[in-house]
């Protein structure tokens, strides 16, 4: 059983479910929740995951009554198909309550949590929660082990599958085509996020920076990816843009804009780290409801918001959040990578080096997570 509700984790749970047919052979079912990129993998969701995409404390209470009754529609799926491994990816509040549903079911059903919380920024207790609600925890960063370990929870750090991505049939010349941009034209890629409240939140900002950055410079294009989930409401509120931008939406031409842009203005996200290995420089902004970020401020620990940064303890990619993530603040600090190339560099070179630092040594993210399943189920006698 696979358990996503968002757009990462269904990514990761696609991954995951691949490898594990790799390795266990076309006998293998799945069962569980996720999005499309699951349900290519033979995931039939009993639910559409969407409204299930949450971030900040009060849209959680608002949606609190549809976390519980979706959780309970997930144990019933388990009670049915009786799975031998549940994995729950990511997504904490709710697959903490799935957890909890699942123990009760079978106390014998192995549970693993597939991305830890990040209780290095904030909640540190969610670290002895976590070991009272699962058997064994994947993460996919190495410094979260620490955390864990010391309330008795086992942890494999796997690796971020997110650092395998693989940019080599990317085509920088293709999306330069399709957007009637010449080899030379600059290019801002713009990456607003892939929930309905970060496109509320971010779309506005950097609609304004990306206008003031297109009059400055007549020469310059802007290409806005969109996420699937939200690619329709992206696509209606840029058409009324002052200046004219190209969404694109798809893997392929995601990709092709990543390696195609000269910089990038980006929601913070899963995406700072593709744009990374995609060598491009970057923008990272993140605004918040301002009631929590009242509560955010109380109860994060740590100066950065992108993994990059976390990784070097330094801010590699400069960060605007809440009342910096403005249009001018986000024009001023596009503008300074746009125009120099020499800043453009020392930037990568930084993401660079950071990136490495993120791998530590894993080469096959997936392909780890697998065989820590896989052992799971062994040492179970399950398989």
């Amino acid at each position: 059983m696979l358990v996503a509700t968002e757009p990462s984790g269904d990514a990761l749970g696609a991954g995951l479910a691949a490898a594990l047919r790799r390795r266990l052979g076309e006998g293998v079912r799945f069962v569980g929740v996720g999005g499309a990129e699951m349900a290519a993998q033979g995931v039939v969701s009993p639910f559409d995951i969407r409204r299930l995409s949450i971030v900040g404390v009060f849209n959680a209470a608002r949606a609190w009554p549809l976390v519980l009754r979706r959780a309970r529609e997930t144990a019933a799926l388990a009670a049915r198909e009786r799975p031998d491994v549940a994995i729950l990816i990511d997504a904490w509040g709710f697959t903490l309550r799935v957890a909890h549903r699942l123990r009760r079911l079978d106390r014998g059903l192995a549970l693993i949590k597939y991305v830890a919380p990040q209780v290095w920024a904030t909640r540190p207790g969610r670290a002895r929660t976590l070991a009272r609600a699962v058997d064994r925890l994947l993460t996919i960063h190495a410094f979260d082990s620490q955390f864990f370990e010391v309330e008795g929870l086992p942890v494999t750090f796997v690796g971020n599958p997110a650092l395998g991505r693989d940019f080599s049939r990317t085509d920088p010349a293709r999306l330069r085509a399709a957007i009637g941009a010449g080899p030379e034209d600059p290019i801002l890629l713009i990456l607003p996020g892939s929930r309905q409240g970060e496109i509320d939140r971010m779309l506005a900002p950097f609609a304004e920076a990306a206008a003031s950055l297109a009059a400055e410079r007549p020469g310059l294009r802007l290409v806005v990816a969109a996420a699937d989930a939200v690619a329709a409401e992206v696509e209606r509120r840029v058409a009324g843009w002052s200046h004219r931008a190209c969404v694109v939406q798809g893997e392929t031409a995601r990709l092709d804009a990543m390696r195609a842009a000269t910089a990038a203005l980006a929601c913070s996200g899963t995406v700072t780290t593709e744009l990374a290995l995609a060598g491009c420089p970057m923008i990272v902004a993140y605004r918040l409801g301002a009631l929590t970020h009242a509560v955010a401020k109380r109860l994060i620990r740590t100066p950065y918001i992108t993994l990059l940064n976390v990784a070097a303890r330094a801010f590699v990619a400069p960060e605007l959040v809440q009342g910096d993530c403005n249009g001018p603040a986000l024009a001023r600090a596009a503008g300074r990578l746009l125009d120099d190339p020499a800043l453009r560099g020392r930037q990568v070179a930084a993401q660079n080096a950071a990136l490495h630092i993120m791998r530590g040594g894993i080469e096959d993210p997936t392909g780890r997570a697998a065989e820590a399943v896989i052992e799971e189920l062994r040492k179970r006698g399950r398989i």
